[in-house]
């Protein structure tokens, strides 16, 4: 299986402090893929980077062997790579239609089956749909900015922290429906502080600490490693 995403020796700054230092990944096409960590160890970074939000001060980043590497965000997501970003960020004001609507903002064509479909992945939002996004609650607004940035039909979806400050409840939702997306072909690469959650659903997984890989392998392999269970997964 080809690789959809590669990073080799990434770093990013924010002035004076080294966020990623040299990290290097891959990401098979089709597969879901997490990077997990404590704060502060360089996984929101590295999302953005890869999305074109903050500049890599050296590395590189190819998508589908192209280099990407410092490319402006907005090319990035014409390509196929959409992020959806800690806190949501939906826009309050606007229903959920709308919402949705905006993500497909680079398309031309029509967007009845691509609405419909997150509309069946997330029947919340279809009842919703005339709503204000700003009423909804703390996990129906993560579906939403889950279903906008699928609406961009992206060949790779990153998910930074997806599941942060939800419920029991839509935690389980949204990793449902993080496998529905994968299943119906969507590549994903997930940062996620649930790692638990994230490595019982993933392909494969990263542990990062202090902006370094420091560990990597099948999730399953991670999932049932001693280290990884003291550390990360309260066992």
């Amino acid at each position: 299986m080809r690789n959809i995403l590669e990073i080799r020796d990434l770093q990013v700054h924010y002035g004076g402090i080294e966020a990623v230092r040299g990290i290097s990944l891959d990401v098979p096409e089709g597969e879901i893929v997490t990077l997990i960590g404590a704060n502060g160890a360089g996984k929101s970074s590295t999302l953005r980077a890869i999305a074109g939000l903050v500049k890599p001060s050296a590395g590189k980043i190819s998508f589908l062997d192209e280099d990407i590497t410092g490319m402006d965000s907005s090319l990035i997501v014409s390509k196929g790579i959409t992020l959806v970003p800690e806190g949501r960020r939906i826009f309050p004001d606007m229903t959920v239609l709308e919402n949705l609507k905006i993500g497909a903002y680079l398309r031309k064509d029509d967007l009845t089956e691509d609405l419909n479909w997150v509309f069946d992945l997330f029947p919340r939002l279809k009842e919703r749909s005339w709503q204000a996004g700003g009423t909804l609650s703390g996990g129906e607004q993560q579906m939403l900015a889950m279903g906008r940035a699928l609406m961009s039909k992206p060949r790779i979806l990153l998910l930074d922290e997806p599941s942060m400050g939800l419920s029991p409840l839509f935690v389980g939702e949204i990793f449902k429906i993080i496998e529905d997306v994968s299943k119906a072909g969507t590549t994903v690469l997930l940062v996620e502080q649930n790692a638990k959650k994230a490595l019982s659903i993933a392909d494969r997984g990263y542990v990062l600490e202090t902006g370094r890989v420091v560990k990597t392998g099948k999730a399953s392999d991670l999932l049932n490693d001693d280290s990884i269970k003291k550390a990360y997964l309260g066992e």
